[in-house]
C-alpha cells in the first residue's frame, strides 16, 4: 500500500523515533508499504517518519543499473534495518543528497564516508554492516530521520535561509 509522505516543515519530522519492540505482523506491514511508497516516489530510502510512524524503522534499496541501462530496485534487494545504531563512522565526503520529504531539493552535504552500523532485521536478528560508498551516505541521511533531523539542516547558515525563503515560496504556490 503506498502511503502519503510527509513533507517538510511538518512537525513530526522533529520526531525522535522509538524503539521498535515488537518485530510483529504489524512492522512487516509497514516495511512492505514504505517500500511500496520508496518505489512509487522514485528513492532510495525512506524512515518510517516519513510516512508518519515514528518508529525506529528505516529501508534503503539504491538502484541497480541494469544491461539496458534501466535502474532496478528489486523488493530481495532492500536493506530493512530496525534500531540502527551508528557504531563507528570516520572520514568526510561531500555528496548531493535528495530527500522525498523535500521534494525536488538537492544539495551537497557533508557526512563520515565510513560507518558500521548494527540493526535488526524484520525478524528480530541483530546484524552489522559497514560500508563506505554511497550506502553509507544514505544510511546516515536515514538515520538522521530517526533522530529528527532533515538534511537541510546541515547546510550552512546561508544555504539554509537561502532554501527556506525559496521553499516558503514553493508551498504558497502548490
Amino acid at each position: 500500500m503506498i502511503r502519503e509522505i510527509v513533507v517538510y516543515p511538518d512537525k513530526r519530522l522533529k520526531l525522535i523515533s522509538k524503539e521498535v519492540e515488537s518485530f510483529d505482523g504489524a512492522l512487516h506491514d509497514l516495511l512492505d508499504d514504505m517500500y511500496d511508497t520508496m518505489r512509487a516516489k522514485n528513492g532510495v530510502g525512506l524512515a518510517a517518519i516519513q510516512v508518519g510512524v515514528d518508529l525506529r524503522a528505516l529501508i534503503i534499496n539504491i538502484p541497480l543499473e541494469e544491461a539496458d541501462g534501466e535502474h532496478d530496485q528489486p523488493k530481495e534487494n532492500t536493506l530493512e534495518m530496525i534500531n540502527p545504531v551508528i557504531l563507528e563512522k570516520d572520514g568526510t565526503e561531500k555528496f548531493q543528497e535528495g530527500c522525498l520529504s523535500v521534494p525536488g531539493v538537492y544539495e551537497d552535504v557533508e557526512r563520515a564516508k565510513h560507518v558500521k552500523v548494527e540493526y535488526f532485521d524484520r525478524h528480530g536478528t541483530k546484524h552489522v554492516i559497514e560500508d563506505d560508498d554511497f550506502l553509507a551516505i544514505a544510511m546516515q541521511h536515514e538515520i538522521d530521520h530517526l533522530e529528527g533531523k532533515v538534511f537541510i539542516e546541515k547546510l550552512s547558515y546561508i544555504k539554509r535561509k537561502k532554501f527556506e525563503k525559496e521553499w516558503k515560496k514553493r508551498l504558497k504556490e502548490l
